[in-house]
């Protein structure tokens, strides 16, 4: 026997699957809005520079406003203009626009500089691991830091015999003890329980200087390249005085034998710019790889 059995339209309606709901879009994430531009700040920050150079600038127009052996500010602006605008020119092998020297000393720098940090940084990490290695070097150091970079001049004159290996030498020998020192330094202070947790874990020294020497030295490591780096540039204008050729220092020589005492003033300042330069991008880049507690 078949049985049937019969729903009401309103049971068949209440016992339906309902329907899924359409899929609402998802909420668009709000964006932050702009901070304001903070113009106090900005000013707080600007101005105390530009008031430094505008006294520096104003004083010096002070003390050549009745003439003198020391140009003005006006006549060193105009030697400055004729200078820049056309800085890479050549007219022979020793006479060329001011561009060049200064890229031509950067290079002397980028090479001895290159040395020092090829050499210096781990012969750092030696002397800071090793108790034995830092009794024997450091008397060496704490001997040979001291001496003034162009006392070795002459020994790099005598050893290359050419004045650009000389110069070379002389920004190596100069740029490795900063780096050296800073780097030993650096690897000592590492706290003990780092050095404990990798004998537990049976490093290897390589292990060891890749992932726990390495990244807590590279503070202290990347002070002493900023140190080294200023140090080179200014020995690397003094031995050019000395050696000739092309660079910024020679060229400053150069035109003092010429008595062009605005070029020699435009001189001093694209000097100082350059150092600014380079000591704000390392500084920058420390900053980048130091971390506070």
């Amino acid at each position: 026997m078949v049985s049937a059995v019969f729903h009401s339209p309103g049971e068949a309606s209440a016992n339906a699957t309902p329907a899924a709901p359409l899929a609402k879009p998802l909420p668009q994430r709000p964006r932050a809005p702009r901070e304001p531009l903070d113009l106090s700040a900005l000013l707080a920050r600007m101005l105390p520079p530009v008031l430094g150079l505008a006294l520096l600038i104003g004083l010096w127009a002070l003390l050549t406003f009745k003439g003198g052996p020391i140009p003005t500010p006006a006549a060193t602006w105009d030697s400055a203009v004729q200078l820049f605008s056309d800085p890479f020119y050549r007219k022979g092998p020793n006479d060329v626009g001011i561009g060049w020297n200064v890229l031509n000393s950067l290079q002397r720098v980028a090479l001895g500089f290159g040395l020092a940090a090829a050499v210096g940084i781990p012969l750092g990490f030696v002397i800071g691991r090793f108790e034995f290695a830092s009794r024997m070097v450091s008397p060496l150091i704490s001997l040979l830091k001291p001496v003034s970079p162009l006392a070795w001049l002459p020994i790099g004159l005598l050893v290359f015999k050419s004045a650009d290996p000389a110069a070379i030498w002389t920004i190596f020998i100069c740029s490795i003890w900063p780096m050296v020192v800073n780097t030993a330094v650096g690897v000592q202070r590492v706290p003990q329980d780092y050095l404990n947790v990798a004998r537990v874990l049976k490093l290897s020294e390589w292990k060891l200087l890749t992932r726990i020497l390495f990244p807590s030295v590279l503070p202290y490591m990347l002070t002493g390249v900023r140190l080294s780096v200023g140090t080179a540039w200014l020995v690397i204008v003094a031995a050019e005085m000395l050696t000739g050729g092309v660079g910024i220092g020679f060229w400053v020589w150069d035109e003092w034998n010429n008595l062009n005492v605005q070029h020699i003033i435009v001189a001093i300042f694209v000097i100082g710019i350059v150092g600014l330069l380079l000591e704000t991008a390392l500084v920058t880049l420390a900053k980048r790889f130091t971390f506070e507690d």
